[in-house]
């Protein structure tokens, strides 16, 4: 096999330049929270495929089931031979999602086409075509999913006119100065100057920021989300792409503000390093649009769904949920330890919830100027160190954790001194 740099040449032969690659070493193997590299090297993984691999790399019962579903049938196509696989998950999933009342679920292959559906669902369902969403928001690279996106470099920077009718509110980040009142205004605001509340079919919104930069929604603003939504007649969807099954204590981020969206679009964990996606909203909602409106070829494959199958009864036997928690905890506890380090003043906020967790940093803890530099160098330096590390955030200035949830606590322990040593040595 090829070395890491013979292989670097290569991608950059052939692979197009708009796909961005963080780091020049190429995964070879996983296993639960490591990953090997071309060379042999060990790394611990913070990175998780970006929120993907919750359960970790190569969980045996996804493994095991994947398996089993290779020996009766990979593909049929859903909306021409429909398979028992696909039936049973969108059961499980109805079951699971927070909210009152029947729920319907769609299968789909990727978080923007999630997104993507969860928009047509809203839009026929309300016949409006207005979407407001948030600044920092992230929802994809699919058209409509980056005109939702509120975020421009490098997603928008260059691809021209978006989808029109969609809107940005400031996102209520208590950090750079925004509130649940500042966000709530705005909208009103909107409604007077842009859009009248009647026209518009959705709010979408996560309830942590992924790609912005781990910034949690109020839960007061999430509740004011769901009164004003019901009070013009809304379409309340909920992206949990990143932040759902598990990754901040409960199987979906919502449920800890008490609030009942009425679209759920899911991905990323949902099939244990398999791609699927889902939406799963109240029955009456989702069965609006005509057969036909919705699907997709590859749309809820059954080895995908096999592993997600899998993936749901990890959870209910391993206490998954219980094991975030405290993985939370554990970090929370390391990363303000290492706030309060008068070494580190370069760190400006600790933030996130259960264990989707950053750290902010900055040139200036007065000004909060953002160090995006700082970020780089220590993604760079905790790789060196056997660490994969992601930076996010509107400037590239957060550094974030989603490392496996089923990861052993001396593991992490692990990754957070390297973590720690690498922030140091990339002043």
């Amino acid at each position: 096999m090829d070395s890491n740099a013979r292989l670097w040449q290569r991608l950059q032969a052939s692979v197009a330049r708009g796909v961005s690659v963080s780091l020049p070493y190429f995964a070879a193997h996983g296993e639960g929270a490591e990953l090997r590299d071309v060379e042999g090297r060990r790394y611990i993984d913070f990175a998780g495929g970006i929120a993907v691999l919750n359960i970790g790399h190569r969980h045996p019962r996804v493994v095991a089931a994947v398996k089993a579903q290779l020996d009766s049938i990979t593909h049929a196509c859903f909306q021409v031979t429909p398979y028992e696989a696909y039936v049973r998950l969108a059961e499980r999933l109805n079951e699971i999602v927070p909210g009152h009342g029947p729920k319907k679920t769609l299968l789909l292959s990727t978080g923007a086409e999630a997104v993507e559906n969860a928009v047509k669902i809203a839009r026929f369902a309300t016949g409006r075509s207005a979407i407001i969403s948030f600044g920092g928001a992230f929802h994809g690279r699919t058209l409509m999913a980056l005109a939702l996106t509120g975020k421009v470099n490098p997603y928008k920077t260059g691809f021209g006119s978006l989808p029109a009718d969609v809107y940005h509110v400031p996102f209520p980040d208590a950090y750079h100065g925004g509130s649940t009142a500042a966000t709530m205004a705005a909208i009103d605001e909107l409604f007077h100057s842009s859009v009248e509340p009647s026209r518009v079919a959705a709010i979408i919104v996560e309830p942590v920021q992924g790609e912005g930069g781990f910034n949690v929604a109020p839960f007061d603003f999430l509740r004011a989300l769901r009164a004003l939504c019901d009070r013009h007649g809304i379409v309340f969807i909920d992206d949990e792409v990143q932040t759902g099954f598990g990754r901040t204590g409960t199987m979906f981020a919502i449920e800890q503000a008490a609030v009942a969206p009425d679209l759920v679009a899911m991905a990323k964990s949902l099939a244990g390093g398999f791609p699927l996606s889902a939406v799963t909203g109240r029955a009456e909602l989702v069965d609006s649009v005509a057969p036909g409106g919705l699907g997709g070829t590859y749309a809820g494959s059954p080895v995908s769904c096999a592993a997600a199958l899998a993936v749901l009864d990890v959870f209910r036997d391993e206490d998954v949920l219980g094991r975030a928690r405290k993985l939370g905890t554990r970090v929370r506890e390391r990363l303000e330890a290492m706030n309060a380090d008068p070494r580190m003043e370069f760190i400006g906020d600790v933030r996130g919830l259960g264990a989707m967790l950053a750290l902010e940093l900055v040139k200036d803890r007065a000004t909060h100027e953002p160090d995006p530099e700082h970020a780089r160098a220590t993604v760079l330096r905790a790789a060196e160190r056997g660490l994969i590390l992601l930076s996010c955030g509107i400037h590239g200035n957060v550094l974030r954790i989603l490392v496996p949830l089923t990861a052993q606590l001396e593991m992490v322990d692990e990754g957070m001194s390297i973590l720690e040593a690498s922030l140091l040595e990339a002043r």
